[in-house]
C-alpha cells in the first residue's frame, strides 16, 4: 500500500522512527542499527516501507534505503520467518554481512540475530542462496573473485578460506576478506592468506 513515506523526522528511537507528513505522524518500526543513514531529527527524510496487517494491529516497517527494504521483503518470503524476525536479523547484521552469510552457508552467523535458530538458519540460508546478488556490494573485480571462491573454480581462494575458517574466522568473514585481497588472479594459497588477514586486521 505505501511503498515509501517522505516528510520530517519528528522523533528517532532504537528501532522506531515518527516520520510527520502533512501533518500526520507515521510511526515506523525499524532496525536497531540504522541511525548513520538517518538526518539530524526535523529535517525531510524518505523512508521505504512495507504495511502488515494482521487481526491484533497494523504496522508500518521502514528502512532509509531501496536496499533495505528489498532484503526484509526477501526474508518474509522464507517459510517461518515474520516481519519482527525478519526486522531482528536487519538489526544484528548488515546487509553485506546478511549476503556473505547466506553465500557462504554460515548459518552461524545468521542465527545471531534474536528469535533465530539454527533451524531457521539454515533454512534462510536454503531460500534465500539463490536470490542474492552480492554485485550489488561488491566492485566487479572484487565480485568475480568471489563468484569463484564460492564455486570453487578458484582452488587456490577456496583452499584459503578453509584454512581461515580452520583458525575460528566465521566463513562469511573468511570470504569477503578474500574476496577483498589485493592480489594477483594466479596467486597461491600462502600469498592469499597474507592478503586476507591483512584485510582482516582492517575490520
Amino acid at each position: 500500500m505505501y511503498s515509501y513515506i517522505k516528510g520530517t523526522l519528528e522523533e528517532a528511537f532504537e528501532g522506531r522512527i515518527v516520520v510527520d507528513n502533512h501533518g500526520i505522524g507515521y510511526e515506523i518500526l525499524t532496525p536497531a542499527n540504522i541511525f548513520d543513514l538517518l538526518p539530524p531529527v526535523g529535517t525531510e527524510v524518505k523512508i521505504y516501507t512495507y504495511l502488515h496487517v494482521k487481526e491484533d494491529g497494523i504496522s508500518l516497517f521502514g528502512f532509509p534505503t531501496k536496499e533495505g527494504i528489498q532484503l526484509f521483503c526477501l526474508l518474509l518470503k522464507v517459510n517461518g520467518v515474520g516481519p519482527k524476525s525478519a526486522l531482528g536479523i536487519l538489526s544484528a547484521l548488515s546487509a553485506d554481512e546478511l549476503r556473505f552469510a547466506v553465500l557462504s552457508s554460515d548459518a552461524k552467523t545468521i542465527a545471531k540475530a534474536p528469535g533465530i535458530g539454527a533451524k531457521s538458519a539454515q533454512r534462510i540460508i536454503l531460500e534465500l542462496k539463490d536470490k542474492l546478488n552480492l554485485e550489488d556490494i561488491l566492485s566487479e573485480g572484487e565480485a568475480r573473485q568471489t563468484r569463484a571462491v564460492s564455486s570453487g573454480e578458484d582452488t587456490a581462494r577456496n583452499e584459503a578460506v578453509l584454512a581461515l575458517t580452520a583458525l575460528g574466522y566465521c566463513a562469511s568473514e573468511a570470504l569477503s576478506a578474500i574476496a577483498k585481497a589485493d592480489v594477483d588472479k594466479d596467486a597461491d594459497v600462502e600469498t592469499i592468506l597474507k592478503a586476507a588477514l591483512k584485510q582482516m586486521a582492517l575490520l
